[in-house]
């Protein structure tokens, strides 16, 4: 890949992470794959770069642009959050994020629905960068030597035989615990969800059993134990948990909008707000093997096909890199 890239964001970063990095979650995932450093948004590089891309804090998104560009060729933005985050900003915060916005050459963002969203308030190029899965410090193994054969080395659920459930998020709105734990509950099994930053005070009484912080690596290995996933999230980013799930081929039941549901769960994948044909599917996914094999297998085939792997997110952001460089 061509061109020296750095990622500019609010964390203390610095440098490149390299390939074994224990803690790869999205941003460090596409870091990676695009050999690029990483500077605090508030530090001016010694050397210069092809392209900056910037992560716009969501605390404080005034960007001086200016600064970025003294280093950089080319300056881009990657989408942090739901698109409509900045209007719960200030009124002069949303000011500044939006004449941020007008001053980048390039948006990323996560999904169909953003690209269009962002290309409609800023009529400035707008390409989706798909969430993405390094899998090599990974150590699963895959469930059968026939899905071996069948779908090369992807790992499938340590625990096939165990009907246990994982729920996406916590008991908040932005994360619509309480829909997944509803649906959960259909399966009549053990009910697990990770704690995530915005788990609310008495959460820990429910009959949830609560993981605690992991690494990125911790966290992949420990997802592979489960049999079902549930996520019915309104708030719609970079897709990790269903992304994950398929990774593993476990079936996860979540709401439309977001590119890893509906691309890699087609068959689970229901309206906001259905509850009632989301609890169905559960329904279907506990009672009816045949059912659950072809949410299970065809979640696998689907990664392998996406955009979220190496082998094919490589010639599509080099196309559209490719594309910025030439126009200068």
């Amino acid at each position: 890949m061509q061109g020296k890239i750095i990622f500019f964001s609010e964390s203390e970063t610095f440098g490149k992470a390299p390939r074994d990095f224990e803690d790869a979650r999205t941003e460090f995932g596409w870091s990676i794959m695009l050999d690029a450093e990483w500077y605090p948004i508030s530090v001016k590089p010694n050397k210069r770069y092809d392209l900056g891309i910037v992560i716009i804090p969501k605390n404080n998104p005034k960007v001086d642009i200016n600064h970025i560009r003294k280093v950089c060729d080319k300056v881009a933005v990657m989408q942090e959050g739901p698109h409509w985050l900045f209007q719960d900003y200030k009124m002069e915060q949303q000011i500044w994020w939006y004449n941020a916005l007008t001053e980048f050459d390039m948006l990323f963002a996560h999904n169909h629905k953003d690209v269009n969203y962002y290309k409609g308030i800023t009529n400035k190029p707008v390409h989706k960068m798909p969430t993405l899965m390094l899998t090599e410090k990974l150590g699963i193994t895959s469930r059968t030597e026939t899905l071996v054969d069948n779908y090369g080395d992807l790992p499938s659920p340590k625990a096939y035989d165990k009907d246990k459930v994982i729920i996406g998020g916590n008991m908040v709105r932005w994360y619509g615990g309480f829909d997944s734990y509803v649906v959960a509950q259909e399966f009549e099994t053990p009910i697990s969800a990770p704690s995530m930053g915005r788990k609310i005070d008495r959460e820990d009484e429910m009959d949830i059993n609560h993981f605690p912080y992991m690494t990125w690596v911790e966290w992949i290995n420990n997802l592979s134990q489960f049999k079902y996933g549930v996520h019915l999230m309104p708030t719609h980013a970079a897709g990790t948990f269903t992304l994950n799930c398929a990774f593993h081929g476990i079936p996860c039941i979540g709401y439309e909008g977001l590119d890893t549901q509906e691309e890699l769960h087609p068959h689970l994948t229901v309206k906001d707000g259905d509850i009632a044909l989301a609890k169905q599917y559960a329904k279907d996914l506990k009672n009816d093997e045949d059912f659950y094999e072809l949410c299970s297998t065809s979640s696998r085939e689907n990664y392998q096909n996406s955009l979220y792997n190496e082998k094919n997110f490589v010639p599509h952001i080099t196309e559209i890199l490719e594309e910025l460089y030439e126009n200068n």
